[in-house]
């Protein structure tokens, strides 16, 4: 997913470096770069502490990112992002440094990596096993945007340029999962998933109120993505706490989410620089000024609302059918209601910007393809997984769910 993602918003970039005034296309670039070889890192990292090391190189790769067009509110989103994530990933730490603890002195000789952890998680102190991972879930949660630490996101994604908003949204936030889950499989198999299931259930619950809440108020579009986003780490989250299909519906959630996000903001670059405003009510007749882009920008709403032939929907679906298979009816309450909320208050914003009279002075747009060839590749690929998952990836996403689940 990372790899895909960042090949498609590296054309976009092309187009976007073109039309930018950055100061420094080389930094930008390099750091873009740098960017994805850390979440490279974290994908294939496999000792507790290298992993560690990567997810808070991502923090220092993607710093300058955020900052690229030197004001105030890029700067100071720089700094409520690197305070911010750093107080997090110093609890992911401590987080860490207790579950090696939790190994006692009998397994002093075990290699700090999950593979060898996994062989002797049940002989792993519950107690400091899950102080340690209460630890790692808020720890790595701050990177993760989940609610209530996720007060960097909104204001990284808002004033990061679109390319960066997009790798952050679509890539970044799963590699903080990715961290997340490997210590859930750890508590799984020491019989402490119980407890993990509740808090990571909470969390998720809570990102969904929260995003729904700020979704409603928000008069900048950019924001309301950002939102989005932690809207969707929870859903991901309630999957992986609900368990059974809803493991493999998580794993199908955080590659429609990367697909439609990529697409959401890359065309959200286009109409701020086609608009110069990131304001809701400002934004008006994007299919009048840019016809692809106003169809792109709706198409990237089906994409990420959950509405038919779009993997979300099928993945949103799995999960509220083990909600109801597992009798979890006010959960399955509350999830619908919340999704009904933000579904109406992203609808709003969005047909508002797409539909109506556009101002006048406005030229209508001559379309440069690299800026909107990435946006229909992602929905295209997404409506495809949608219609017919094909079985190279279906057979992955069974993989992956029953390595959470021990089912071979």
């Amino acid at each position: 997913v990372i790899s895909l993602l960042f090949f498609l918003i590296s054309i976009y970039t092309v187009g976007f470096l073109r039309e930018s005034e950055i100061q420094s296309e080389s930094l930008f670039t390099g750091a873009m770069l740098v960017f994805l070889s850390t979440m490279t890192m974290v994908t294939l990292s496999d000792h507790i502490m290298v992993m560690w090391i990567a997810i808070e190189a991502t923090t220092l790769a993607s710093a300058p990112l955020i900052n690229t067009h030197r004001s105030a509110a890029s700067l100071e989103a720089t700094w409520k992002y690197v305070l911010i994530c750093s107080v997090g990933i110093a609890m992911a730490l401590l987080g860490s440094v207790l579950v090696a603890f939790s190994m006692g002195q009998g397994n002093i000789a075990t290699p700090l990596s999950f593979s060898a952890l996994a062989g002797v998680a049940k002989t792993l102190n519950p107690l400091w096993l899950k102080a340690g991972f209460v630890f790692i879930l808020v720890g790595y949660g701050t990177k993760m945007g989940l609610a209530p630490v996720h007060a960097w996101l909104p204001d990284a994604h808002s004033e990061s340029p679109s390319p960066v908003s997009a790798m952050l949204s679509g890539t970044l936030l799963n590699a903080a999962f990715l961290g997340i889950l490997r210590f859930f499989k750890l508590m799984t198999l020491a019989g402490l998933d119980y407890y993990a299931r509740t808090l990571l259930l909470v969390m998720g619950l809570l990102s969904l109120v929260v995003s729904a809440i700020f979704i409603l108020r928000t008069n900048n579009f950019k924001r309301m993505l950002a939102y989005s986003s932690i809207e969707n780490m929870g859903i991901i989250s309630l999957g992986i706490a609900t368990g059974g299909i809803a493991y493999y519906a998580s794993f199908l959630h955080v590659i429609s989410h990367s697909l439609a996000k990529g697409s959401f903001f890359l065309t959200a670059g286009n109409i701020l620089n086609r608009f110069h405003t990131k304001e809701i009510d400002k934004v008006r007749g994007i299919l009048q000024i840019d016809k692809i882009n106003g169809w792109l920008w709706i198409g990237s709403f089906a994409a990420i609302s959950g509405i038919p032939p779009f993997p979300s929907f099928i993945s949103e679906f799995l999960i509220t059918m083990e909600l109801f298979r597992g009798h979890q009816y006010i959960i399955a309450g509350i999830f619908f209601f919340v999704l009904t909320i933000i579904l109406f208050g992203m609808g709003r914003s969005v047909m508002h910007m797409a539909f109506g009279p556009a101002d006048p002075h406005l030229v209508k747009a001559s379309p440069a393809p690299m800026t909107y060839i990435p946006q229909i590749g992602f929905l295209m690929l997404a409506v495809v997984i949608g219609i017919y998952t094909p079985d190279i990836l279906n057979n992955l996403l069974k993989w992956a769910s029953a390595l959470l689940t021990d089912i071979v």
